[in-house]
């Protein structure tokens, strides 16, 4: 099908090859069939004086310096994304105030975006589909000629640290009273959806087994190779949402290994990163996770139980089963449906003698049987059901002001 007869998407969410988001792995396996504008966005959190904002800011200038607002095909540069590929959405980078506090900030990212992004909707055959996995388009919503709106809702951004957790959750109840459709990613989120009125179609996080079962033997990774082994790994965002009790506990239980945190940092508890036996590694390309994996003795999540970590669906927990490795969690409502194929942990003295026991006696074989299951989880599998739920079904007409 030629590109100008193809439907057209125009999804906002977090910037395309940044990180391997959930939305990033729907939207790839959409693109033979759908013309896709991804736009993306300035980001949630408040600027401030330190290290991340400063790169984020000088990141997303040279996106508007040195990209026009529509980008023939993304160019995957800094370090840690995923390579660009000819199967990749056009990338949008509309300049934006990075505020959206006040009303008048609001108002101006209003008009910045309308300005840069309605002429280009306007002089496609037939208006898009349009998908936001963010509250911040909330007073877009009326003012772009889309076909109807779909609120991916991938976490709770009013729970999230580092946030304008109150702006955040007011733009959030506008999104879900206009949205024509609404998918969650977990039963938590969904909850909350209905409580504000709404039905929300339930899709959680598929996963690539062929993807983090194969990896190439050569493949190594030098940040590694002074640690002492064994390795107890955990990758993705090293923020608040950890649980310093539970490292802490595994830290002091621990005689011999190297307990990994492998990502960026988000203002970490920084008695986290002090702790014994904690090593930090710096962002890895996604396509080097599958040998931190192998690499790994065992995988952990020691998430705390707070509002945000009992709304999120982590991408990470499927990705860390398809591994074959041993895998220790907090009990949450996203990891304790999958109490067959890991250790699925309630305290500090738990989770940590789950981990010692795991080095010692690896991945039982009903574990490894139970996960026999993630065939039935795959993205394709996922991306079928989005189209179907977001895009194919005619939209209830549920919006209003």
């Amino acid at each position: 099908m030629a590109e100008t007869d193809r439907p057209t998407l125009l999804v906002f969410a977090d910037d395309w090859g940044r990180h391997p988001s959930s939305c990033q792995h729907l939207v790839r396996r959409l693109l033979d069939r759908y013309q896709v504008y991804w736009v993306n966005t300035i980001g949630m959190r408040a600027p401030r004086l330190d290290v991340a904002t400063i790169q984020r800011g000088i990141e997303k200038l040279r996106h508007w310096v040195r990209r026009p607002v529509v980008q023939p095909r993304p160019a995957e540069e800094a370090h840690g994304r995923q390579p660009a590929d000819a199967d990749a959405p056009r990338v949008l980078n509309p300049r934006m105030w990075p505020r959206f506090t006040s009303r008048w900030e609001r108002k101006l990212n209003r008009e910045l975006l309308t300005r840069q992004l309605n002429p280009l909707l306007r002089s496609l055959p037939t208006p898009p589909v349009a998908v936001t996995t963010l509250p911040i388009v909330a007073d877009l919503m009326d003012r772009m000629p889309v076909k109807h709106w779909v609120y991916y809702c991938v976490d709770d951004f009013g729970q999230w640290p580092g946030l304008d957790q109150e702006v955040l959750q007011r733009m959030e109840e506008v999104v879900i009273r206009r949205a024509h459709r609404l998918i969650a990613v977990s039963e938590t989120l969904q909850e909350r959806i209905a409580r504000r009125g709404r039905s929300a179609d339930l899709l959680t996080h598929g996963v690539d087994i062929d993807f983090w079962s194969s990896v190439n033997p050569r493949s190594t990774i030098h940040q590694l190779e002074n640690l002492e082994r064994p390795l107890i790994v955990f990758w993705g965002v090293v923020d608040r949402r950890m649980d310093l009790a539970f490292v802490q506990c595994l830290a002091e239980r621990l005689t011999r290994g190297t307990i990994v945190l492998a990502g960026p940092e988000a203002d970490p508890d920084p008695r986290l990163l002090a702790l014994p036996r904690v090593a930090r590694l710096a962002p890895l390309p996604y396509e080097q996770l599958p040998t931190l994996g192998r690499e790994a003795a065992v995988l952990i999540m020691p998430y705390a139980d707070l509002p945000v970590t009992r709304a999120i669906q982590p991408l990470k927990l499927k990705e860390y089963l398809a591994t074959g490795r041993p895998t220790v969690v907090r009990n949450l409502p996203a990891t304790s449906a999958w109490g067959d194929c890991a250790d699925v942990t309630d305290s500090p003295a738990e989770f940590a003698a789950a981990v010692c026991q795991r080095l010692e006696t690896g991945l039982p074989d009903s574990q490894s049987q139970a996960r026999a299951r993630l065939s039935r989880e795959s993205w394709d599998e996922k991306a079928t059901l989005f189209e179907q739920w977001a895009i194919a079904r005619e939209p209830i007409l549920h919006a209003s002001a």
